[in-house]
């Protein structure tokens, strides 16, 4: 008698694997995030570990609760006193803003908002040979879509940056274009 068991059981295992890679066993493919790309080319995977970076500063809104994060060269440049020293900030630096919207923390004694939700990601880099029309700067945002998780680029084409954001940051020019201070620790 021949054992027919082992490779019925071979062939399933195999047609269960393929179905968990391709995503048809029932689960829902989770979006990868790290390919999404703005309008003006700047990519979520240019920010990548971006979670690990160092605080600048949080701040908040009416509605939201921003942590603002910034990569090693743009930490390094604060605490050599950019812009306060009335120095430009260098190419490469990063920072990151993460939006929540907020919500009151039902465990504290006291009145205290947290983040709630994720609202969209924002991401401003100097590079002064990709971004010359808006002073060195480049900015993206991706809005997060809390019942799809998903993101995705703000802004209908690559003039989003200087037309929107660039436009915004002109006011703080003295600051080389940056919002958000450093402060002691």
């Amino acid at each position: 008698m021949r054992n027919t068991f082992g490779p019925a059981l071979l062939a399933g295992v195999v047609c269960l694997c393929v179905l968990a890679t391709t995503g048809v066993a029932g689960q829902d493919k989770t979006q990868d995030k790290f390919t999404l790309k703005s309008p003006n080319g700047i990519s979520f995977s240019d920010f990548r570990g971006y979670d690990a970076w160092q605080t600048v500063a949080v701040s908040r809104t009416d509605k939201d609760i921003k942590a603002i994060l910034g990569n090693p060269a743009m930490i390094a440049a604060y605490k050599s006193g950019i812009p306060g020293n009335g120095k430009p900030f260098p190419d490469g630096v990063k920072i990151v803003k993460i939006e929540w919207k907020k919500t009151p923390n039902p465990l504290s004694p006291y009145a205290v908002e947290i983040p709630d939700t994720i609202d969209a990601v924002a991401f401003i880099e100097k590079d002064s040979k990709r971004f010359p029309d808006s002073s060195g700067w480049g900015y993206a945002q991706l809005n997060y879509d809390a019942p799809s998780g998903k993101f995705s680029a703000y802004g209908t084409d690559a003039t989003f940056g200087t037309k929107v954001c660039f436009q915004c940051h002109t006011i703080v020019k003295a600051n080389d274009y940056i919002f958000t201070k450093y402060q002691p620790r």
